[in-house]
């Protein structure tokens, strides 16, 4: 899908014609390789592929030639349903205007696009749109973490706060456990890929800072400055989260071993209880004629009593010794 936004009318068209030169803002959205070639005409430079973006290499990500500038980052949206990893997000920037490559739907770039219905509000050039852009993702990211941060501390509040379930609820307990942790484990990949995020965006305004200083005119200087303090301080703030996410699963990873040290005691317990019981009834269940009990009278009722002696005396030491 290929929009196109202008600067003067703020119309959105599919193709525009006769309007390029006023052209600041071209929205590429899983591009089909002739949208590709159209663009790739109208701006005189080559449009990055979806493997481009999805190097790693800072010298790929940050590139400046002639004039414009290639920039990519992982995208802190949401994983798609289905999809392995989340796709990255390409920018390409000149004096001109701004080309964004995409490849799954951003509220963020929807946002900004209704931002050109008014004439008043939208963008005057392709770094105003450039930045615009980077502060909506930034507050959307904000968002994210705070979310992250509500349902953390639910989840924290649950773990060390909760009643401990016991006796005939340990199989309840298990299982909650269980839920717990998966959890922490959607929150732990939630964040990282926040932080790819947070990280990618702040290497490209940074770059962009450097290499596009001049073409506002100093007009965005202190946006962009403010937009890079935004980005520092959710960097410290998905640290500390990062941080409480990893308490929290060694925490769970400890509950986890202490249920399972449980079950091993109980089944300690009545392994050791029933050894006494099955040596005397070892004993009694030996068949040679010069044993005196064969011939007592009491001599069955005996044989009981002694096996179960034998069993209760070790369940006695064990609830002294504080074993249940």
């Amino acid at each position: 899908m290929l929009k196109e936004f202008t600067v003067q009318s703020g119309d959105q068209t599919t193709k525009p014609e006769d309007a390029a030169s006023r052209i600041i803002w071209i929205d590429l959205l899983d591009p089909t390789p002739a949208e590709v070639i159209d663009v790739e005409t109208l701006i005189g430079a080559k449009l990055p592929s979806l493997g481009a973006l999805s190097e790693i290499e800072s010298s790929s990500r940050l590139k400046n030639e002639n004039g414009v500038m290639y920039l990519s980052t992982p995208s802190a949206a949401r994983r798609p349903e289905g999809a392995p990893v989340t796709p990255p997000l390409g920018f390409v920037l000149s004096a001109d205007r701004l080309v964004t490559v995409r490849f799954m739907q951003l509220p963020a770039f929807d946002t900004v696009a209704k931002q050109f219905a008014d004439n008043h509000q939208a963008p005057k050039s392709g770094v105003e749109v450039f930045v615009t852009l980077c502060e909506e993702i930034v507050d959307r990211v904000a968002d994210a973490l705070e979310h992250i941060a509500a349902e953390l501390n639910g989840l924290s509040m649950e773990t060390f706060h909760a009643d401990d379930t016991r006796g005939r609820h340990a199989a309840k307990a298990n299982r909650i456990l269980r839920i717990q942790l998966r959890q922490v484990g959607r929150l732990g990949d939630r964040l990282s890929q926040l932080r790819d995020g947070l990280q990618g965006l702040g290497r490209v305004i940074a770059y962009a800072d450097e290499n596009a200083c001049n073409w506002s005119g100093g007009a965005l200087t202190q946006q962009v400055a403010r937009l890079r303090q935004d980005i520092h301080s959710l960097s410290d703030y998905e640290e500390q989260l990062a941080n409480k996410v990893q308490f929290v699963l060694d925490a769970l990873v400890g509950l986890i071993g202490i249920a399972q040290n449980d079950v091993f005691k109980v089944l300690t317990i009545v392994s050791i209880v029933g050894i006494p019981p099955t040596l005397m009834a070892g004993v009694y269940g030996m068949n040679f004629k010069n044993m005196p009990e064969y011939d007592w009278a009491w001599g069955y009722q005996y044989g009981w009593a002694v096996i179960l002696i034998s069993a209760i005396i070790p369940l006695i030491w064990f609830k002294v010794k504080g074993w249940f």
